[in-house]
C-alpha cells in the first residue's frame, strides 16, 4: 500500500502571503476529501502531492519510491497520450472502464468539438486505466450530467490505492472518502469521517470558540460595569474628602474634625483602590477574549436601487438550426426570455445546453448590460477582469469587493494577486461580483458553481435568490438550481423543450 508523508510544509506565494504553514500529515489509503475556501491552496497542495511542485518548506515523501501517480487537473484541454492509449487498448481493464463511463473510442476523432463533460470522462477513465497507486483527483464531476457523476462515482469506487480527491459536490465527497483535509487558517487539518461528519465537528468547534467568545465578551461588559460603579464611588469618596477638608464646624473639636477628614481619606483611598483593581480585571477580561472569524454577508441593500431592463423581452432565438461552429446541433429552436424569467437548461452531456446559451448570447445587443460567465475563464479573461477591478474609482471598487467578500474570497488576495495566482473559483467569483455590483439586467452562467467550494456554492445560491434581473444558467447541481430558477428548458436530441 502506497503512504504520502508530508512534514513541515509550506507553500507562500510571497513573504507576508502564506498558503499553508508547517503541514505535517500521513495518508496511507483510502480516498481523503479536500476542501478549503476557494484560493486556500487546494489545487496548490494536490500538485506538491504529484511532486509537480516543490513546497518552499518541508518534505513529502512517496512510499513505495516507485508507485504510480495519477494526476487529474480541473481543466481538461488536449487529449494526451493516455486518453489514446484507453481507447486503442483492447484488454478486460480497458473495455471495463470504456463501458463503465460509456466511452466510445470514435469520439476521438472530434475531440474539439466534445463537451468539457465528455473530455472529464476520458481524463480520468485514462488515469484509472494507468492502475495507478496513488490518483489525485481536482473536481472531478465538473461539467458532468447526473448520468456521468453515477457512472464516475461507480468505477472511482473500485479504486484501491490512496487518492484525495478536491470537490465541491458533497455527494460525490459523501460518496467516496472516508477522511477529510480541511485548508483553513493557512493550515491543512486531518478530520475524520466523509465530509458530512468532518464538517460537523469542525462546525460544531467553531460554534464553541463563538460560545466562548459570547462569554468572554459577557465578562467584559461586567467588568465594564464594576469599574463603571467603582469609578462613581471613588469619585463621590473623593469628593467627600476634599469637601471636608475645606468645611469644618463651629462646634467641632479639633480631634473629632481630624477623625473625621482621616475617615473620608480612607475611604477615597479605599475607593481608589477598588478602581485600580477593576481596571486590572477589566484589561485582563479584554485580553482573554479569543478572535474568532465571521464570514461576511451580502447587505440586502444591493439591489435597492437596480433598475429593471426597459425592454420585457430580453432573449430570443428564431432558427431552423443552431451550429457549433460548422457542425449543425440543435434545431427548430424557438426560445424567448423576459427580463424577470429564471430559466434552467439542462439535458445530458454533449446535448448542446452550452451551444444553447452562445446562441441566446448572441440574440441580445445590449452585451455590456448582461453577464455571460462561460464553464471555463481563460488566463486572459482572468487578467482582464484583475485589471478592470483596479481601473474602478475606489467607491467601485469597494462595492466589487464587497460583494466578493460575501462569495466567499478575501478581497485582500485578490488586490495583491497576478492572474496566474488567482484560482478558478476566485476569478468566477471576481467576474460574478462585478456584474451584480454594477447591476446588469441578464445573468447567463453556464455551470457557475464550477470550481467553488460548499460555502461559496451556497453563498452565491443566496445572492442570485435576491438578484431581481433574468437568470439563465446550466448546472448539474439541482438542489442550486431548484433555490434560483424557475422554470426549465431541456435540450436532447438536437430538440429544445
Amino acid at each position: 500500500m502506497s503512504v504520502l508523508r508530508l512534514h513541515g510544509v509550506s507553500v507562500a506565494w510571497a513573504a507576508s502571503a502564506p498558503i499553508f504553514e508547517s503541514v505535517s500529515l500521513t495518508l496511507d489509503g483510502g480516498f481523503y476529501g479536500l476542501v478549503g475556501a476557494n484560493g486556500a491552496g487546494k489545487t496548490t497542495l494536490l500538485s506538491i502531492l504529484a511532486g509537480q511542485r516543490a513546497p518552499h518548506e518541508g518534505t513529502v515523501v512517496l512510499t513505495p519510491k516507485n508507485a504510480v501517480v495519477a494526476y487529474c487537473r480541473q481543466e481538461v484541454e488536449g487529449r494526451d497520450e493516455d486518453i489514446d492509449a484507453l481507447a486503442a487498448r483492447d484488454d478486460g481493464v480497458a473495455a471495463e472502464l470504456r463501458g463503465r463511463l460509456s466511452l466510445d473510442p470514435g469520439e476521438l476523432d472530434r475531440w474539439a468539438t466534445l463537451s468539457p463533460g465528455e473530455r472529464k470522462r476520458w481524463q480520468i477513465g485514462a488515469a484509472l486505466a494507468r492502475e495507478p497507486d496513488v490518483l489525485l483527483l481536482d473536481e472531478p464531476t465538473n461539467h458532468l450530467d447526473v448520468d456521468a457523476r453515477k457512472r464516475l462515482l461507480g468505477a472511482l469506487r473500485r479504486f484501491t490505492g490512496l487518492g484525495v480527491v478536491v470537490s465541491h459536490d458533497r455527494a460525490v465527497l459523501d460518496a467516496l472518502t472516508t477522511a477529510t483535509l480541511r485548508i483553513h487558517r493557512n493550515t491543512v487539518t486531518l478530520w475524520p469521517g466523509r465530509f458530512s461528519d468532518a464538517k460537523a465537528l469542525w462546525e460544531q468547534a467553531q460554534a464553541e470558540q463563538y460560545a466562548a467568545h459570547a462569554a468572554a465578551q459577557d465578562r467584559v461588559r461586567a467588568a465594564e460595569a464594576q469599574l463603571d460603579a467603582a469609578r462613581r464611588t471613588q469619585a463621590a469618596a473623593s469628593k467627600g474628602a476634599s469637601t471636608r477638608a475645606r468645611m469644618k464646624n463651629r462646634h467641632d473639636s479639633d480631634a473629632r474634625g481630624i477623625l473625621a477628614t482621616t475617615k473620608a481619606q480612607w475611604a477615597a483611598s479605599k475607593a481608589g483602590r477598588v478602581a485600580s483593581a477593576a481596571r486590572t480585571e477589566l484589561d485582563r477580561a479584554q485580553r482573554d477574549v479569543p478572535t474568532v472569524e465571521r464570514d461576511p454577508t451580502l447587505g440586502g441593500k444591493i439591489f435597492a436601487t437596480f433598475e429593471r431592463a426597459p425592454s420585457p423581452i430580453l432573449f430570443h432565438v428564431g432558427e431552423d438550426v443552431v451550429l457549433r461552429g460548422e457542425h449543425p446541433v440543435l434545431y427548430d429552436v424557438r426560445i424567448t426570455i423576459g427580463r424577470e424569467d429564471r430559466v434552467r437548461i439542462e439535458g445530458p452531456n454533449g446535448a448542446g445546453k452550452t451551444t444553447l446559451l452562445e446562441a441566446l448570447v448572441a440574440s441580445y445587443a445590449r452585451r455590456e448590460r448582461m453577464l455571460y460567465l462561460p464553464q471555463e475563464l481563460s488566463d486572459a479573461a482572468k487578467a482582464e477582469a484583475l485589471a478592470r477591478l483596479h481601473g474602478l474609482k475606489p467607491e467601485e471598487r469597494g462595492r466589487v469587493l464587497s460583494i466578493f467578500a460575501a462569495l466567499g474570497s478575501e478581497p485582500e488576495r485578490v488586490l495583491r494577486a497576478q492572474a496566474a495566482h488567482l484560482s478558478p473559483g476566485e476569478a468566477r467569483k471576481l467576474v460574478l461580483a462585478e456584474a451584480l455590483a454594477g447591476q446588469v439586467w441578464a445573468l447567463v452562467m453556464d455551470e457557475p458553481t464550477n470550481h467553488m467550494d460548499l460555502p461559496s456554492v451556497e453563498r452565491l445560491e443566496a445572492a442570485l435568490e435576491g438578484y431581481p434581473g433574468a437568470v439563465v444558467l446550466v448546472t448539474h447541481d439541482d438542489t442550486f438550481a431548484a433555490h434560483v430558477t424557475t422554470r426549465s428548458l431541456r435540450v436532447e436530441h438536437g430538440t429544445v423543450f
